[in-house]
C-alpha cells in the first residue's frame, strides 16, 4: 500500500516483521557483550580492519566494545547508545545495561507470541519498575557522615568495579590508588585534575600516584630544569617567524639584501612579542603550538623555562590545575591571570624524562603513572581505572552503596513477584517477565564463572525468601554468601542508572510497529 505514495529507494517494514526485526538485532547485540560480565567474564580482541590502521585492543569493557562495532539495526544502536550514556554518566555498568535491555526483550518476545500487546508489557514493566526501585531504595546504606566508613565504603567500590577488569589481581592495590587520588579532589569531583600518565615497561603493580601534575613534554635546551614558586603563563600562540601566510602571495626583491631585511624584520618582530611575553613577568612559558630556535634562544637568554607543543587537552588540564588561563594576546598583561605552583622540575620515570608540577594552585591535581608491559595492557589498564574512578566520583555526589554479586537483582525480583500475586490481568504476566530478566543477570554471572547458574540463583532465592537480603553469589568459591562480610558492594547510582536506562530502552524498542528506510534526498539538477 505505501508503495503507491512512498518515494523510490523507501522501504517500509510493518508489524511482525519489523518487531522481529527489532528483537533479533538487540538481542544480538546484548548476547554479544554477555560473556564479559561479572569477575570471571571474558575478553574480546577488537581488531582494526582499515587499510591504513590494523591495530588491536583487547577489553572486557561493555562501552568499548559497543562502541567499536559497526552496527545496522536500528534497536541495536539504540543498546550501544544506552551503554554510552551509561559511561558518561556513571563509568561502570555499561555491560549489565546492555544485557539487562536484551533479557527485557527476550521475554517481551515470548510475552508477544502469546498475543499479550505490547502497551499491556509496557504498562506492567511500568508497574514493575516502579516496584524494583523502591526495594532497591530500601536497601541502600549510607556512611558519608563518618569519614573512616566511606572510605572503606569507597575501598570496596572500587575492588568490586576492578574485580571484572584486568587489575582485578592487583585490585587492593589500584583501588588504593583510585581513592586517594578522588579524595584529593575534595568534593569537586572533576576528573581533569587527575591525569592518567601510561608508561610502557615494568610490572602493573609498579604504578603509583604522583602528587602533583606531570607534563610528558621537553625543556627547552639550556633552560633552567628546576624552578621554584613558578609563574606560568599558558598560552596557544604561533611561535615560529611571522610569515606572510595569505596563499599564493609572492615578494619580489631585486638583491639578497633586500631578503635579508624581510628576515631581519620578521625577527624583530618576533623578538618583540618574545617581550610581550617577558613583561608579563612569568618564569615559565607554555605554549600549545611550537617554539621555534630563535623565540627559544631568547627565553634561554633570559633564565625562562619554556614548554612547547602542550596539545589542547594538555593545556586546558594545565589551566584548570594552575590557576592560570590560556591567552593568544599579550598586549595587556594587567588582564591576564598567570598559573601558579611551588615548582616545577625535570624527573625520570622509567627510561623517559617528564614535568613534574608539584605543589599547584589547586591543590587537588595529581597523576597516576600507569607501568606495565605493552601498549595493549597499559590501553585496557587505563580504561578499567578510568571506570573506577568515575564510578567513586558518583559515589562521592551521591554517596548511598548497595550489596553486588546479584543480590540486589533478586532483592528487587522479589519484589516484583510479592506485587504481581496482588495484581489483575495480563499486566501481572509483565511483571512476572520483568523480575525474570533480573534474575538473569546473575544466572549470566554464574555461566561466565564456569559454575551451575540454575542451582546458584535458585540457593540465592531461597536464602533471600528466608531473609537473608544481603546475600549474593561468591564467585570464588562457587556457592553464595553474605555480601557484606565478603566485601562486594555497587554504588547505588549505577545500579538505579542500569535499571531505568535498560527498561527504558527497551519499552521504546517494544512498541515500535514499523521501521521506515529513506534513502537521502538527491541533488536536483543546476544546484
Amino acid at each position: 500500500m505505501e508503495a503507491a505514495f512512498v518515494g523510490a529507494g523507501t522501504t517500509v517494514d510493518k508489524g511482525e516483521n519489523a518487531r522481529l526485526s527489532s528483537f533479533v538485532g538487540a538481542i544480538a547485540i546484548a548476547d554479544l557483550v554477555k560473556t564479559t560480565l561479572g569477575p570471571k567474564g571474558m575478553d574480546k580482541i577488537l581488531q582494526r580492519i582499515s587499510e591504513h590502521d590494523q591495530s588491536i585492543s583487547v577489553t572486557n569493557d561493555g562501552a568499548t566494545i559497543l562502541k567499536s562495532v559497526n552496527i545496522d539495526n536500528a534497536a541495536a544502536k539504540v543498546l550501544v547508545d544506552i551503554a554510552k550514556v551509561q559511561d558518561d554518566e556513571v563509568g561502570d555498568g555499561t555491560t549489565s545495561v546492555a544485557v539487562l535491555c536484551g533479557e527485557l526483550l527476550r521475554e517481551a518476545e515470548d510475552l508477544i507470541n502469546q498475543r499479550i500487546h505490547p502497551q499491556t508489557i509496557a504498562e506492567g514493566w511500568r508497574l514493575a519498575r516502579k516496584a524494583a526501585r523502591d526495594a532497591l531504595d530500601a536497601s541502600t546504606r549510607d556512611n558519608s557522615a563518618d569519614d573512616a566508613k566511606f572510605r572503606e565504603d569507597l575501598l570496596t567500590i572500587a575492588r568490586t568495579t576492578l574485580s571484572s577488569k584486568l587489575l582485578t589481581y592487583d585490585k587492593d592495590y589500584f583501588a588504593n590508588l583510585a581513592v586517594d587520588a578522588v579524595m584529593r579532589l575534595r568534593g569537586s569531583n572533576n576528573l581533569d585534575h587527575i591525569q592518567v600518565l601510561k608508561k610502557a615497561g615494568g610490572h602493573l603493580r609498579d604504578s603509583y600516584l604522583e602528587e602533583g601534575f606531570l607534563l610528558d613534554k621537553k625543556i627547552g635546551v639550556g633552560q633552567p630544569k628546576r624552578i621554584e614558586n613558578a609563574k606560568i603563563l599558558l598560552a596557544n600562540t604561533s611561535m615560529d617567524t611571522d610569515k606572510i601566510k595569505i596563499y599564493g602571495s609572492r615578494v619580489r626583491v631585486d638583491s639578497l639584501n633586500k631578503v635579508a631585511e624581510i628576515e631581519e624584520a620578521e625577527k624583530q618582530r618576533m623578538r618583540q612579542k618574545c617581550d610581550k611575553i617577558m613583561s608579563h613577568g612569568c618564569n615559565v612559558f607554555i605554549n600549545r603550538q611550537l617554539i621555534y630556535n630563535l623565540p627559544e634562544s631568547i627565553f634561554t637568554e633570559n633564565g625562562i623555562m619554556a614548554i612547547e607543543h602542550a596539545d589542547f587537552d594538555g593545556i586546558e588540564r594545565l589551566a584548570a590545575v594552575t590557576g592560570g588561563e590560556v591567552v593568544s594576546t599579550f598586549d595587556r598583561p594587567d588582564l591576564v591571570t598567570m598559573g601558579e605552583c611551588d615548582i616545577i622540575e625535570e624527573v625520570m620515570i622509567g627510561e623517559d624524562k617528564v614535568i613534574r608540577l608539584g605543589g599547584c594552585k589547586s591543590g587537588e591535581a595529581c597523576s597516576i603513572v600507569l607501568r606495565g608491559a605493552s601498549s595493549h595492557v597499559l590501553d585496557e589498564a587505563e580504561r578499567s581505572l578510568h571506570d573506577a574512578l568515575c564510578i567513586l566520583t558518583a559515589t562521592v555526589k551521591d554517596p548511598r552503596i548497595i550489596c553486588g554479586g546479584g543480590c540486589t537483582e533478586v532483592l528487587m525480583a522479589q519484589a516484583i513477584d510479592r506485587q504481581v500475586e496482588a495484581t489483575p490481568g495480563k499486566k501481572a504476566l509483565a511483571m512476572a517477565s520483568f523480575a525474570r530478566a533480573l534474575r538473569q543477570l546473575p544466572a549470566i554471572v554464574a555461566d561466565n564463572g564456569g559454575y551451575d547458574s540454575a542451582e546458584l540463583v535458585t540457593q540465592l532465592r531461597a536464602a533471600h525468601a528466608a531473609g537473608k537480603n544481603t546475600h549474593g553469589l561468591d564467585m570464588y568459591n562457587g556457592t553464595i554468601g553474605d555480601m557484606l562480610e565478603l566485601g562486594v558492594a555497587e554504588a547505588y547510582k549505577s545500579k538505579l542508572c542500569v535499571l531505568l536506562s535498560a527498561s527504558e530502552a527497551a519499552e521504546m524498542i517494544l512498541r515500535v510497529d514499523d521501521i521506515i528506510k529513506c534513502a537521502p534526498r538527491a541533488r536536483q539538477e543546476g544546484y
